[in-house]
């Protein structure tokens, strides 16, 4: 009986093509992500953590507030910490050493001097000296942002 001949059939190349793409791809992600690390080390990262350290301490001061606990003990040290906090905006962003921008942290200093010199010493006063305090913010942040 005669065995039908059959060609011999080459493996595929599908393997090696995939290895080759898959390899291709892993190279491109680890230089991604070492370019996305070299711009990020040359960037400050002082400006944006003082802006959320001084964020932090007004929601902290919101919540005191939402949770009924206005007294001195609670408001105080919060004030302490943004009015040292405010002396570093200057350094903090020195390309904004324009009038505008010494205007708007000379009045977040004032209103914090006036906060410290006369605590709040009940909820209704809290929330006025906060929504003070975010307007200030505010005011800085749409002219400078």
């Amino acid at each position: 009986m005669n065995d039908p001949v059959t060609p011999q059939r080459r493996p595929s190349a599908a393997y090696r093509y995939l290895f080759v793409g898959l390899l291709g791809l892993v190279i491109g992600l680890i230089a991604t992500v070492m370019v996305s690390r070299a711009i990020q080390a040359r960037q400050d990262p002082f400006p944006e953590s003082l802006m959320h350290v001084m964020n932090r301490q007004v929601e902290l001061l919101q919540a005191a507030q939402a949770q009924n606990r206005c007294s001195l003990a609670d408001t105080v040290p919060r004030l302490q910490t943004l009015r040292s906090l405010s002396n570093d905006l200057d350094l903090a962003f020195p390309g904004l050493n324009s009038q505008g921008f010494q205007t708007h942290a000379s009045a977040l200093r004032a209103t914090l001097n006036e906060a410290l010199a006369a605590p709040p010493t009940d909820c209704p006063g809290m929330a006025t000296l906060v929504e003070k305090i975010q307007t200030d913010c505010k005011a800085c942040h749409q002219d400078f942002r």
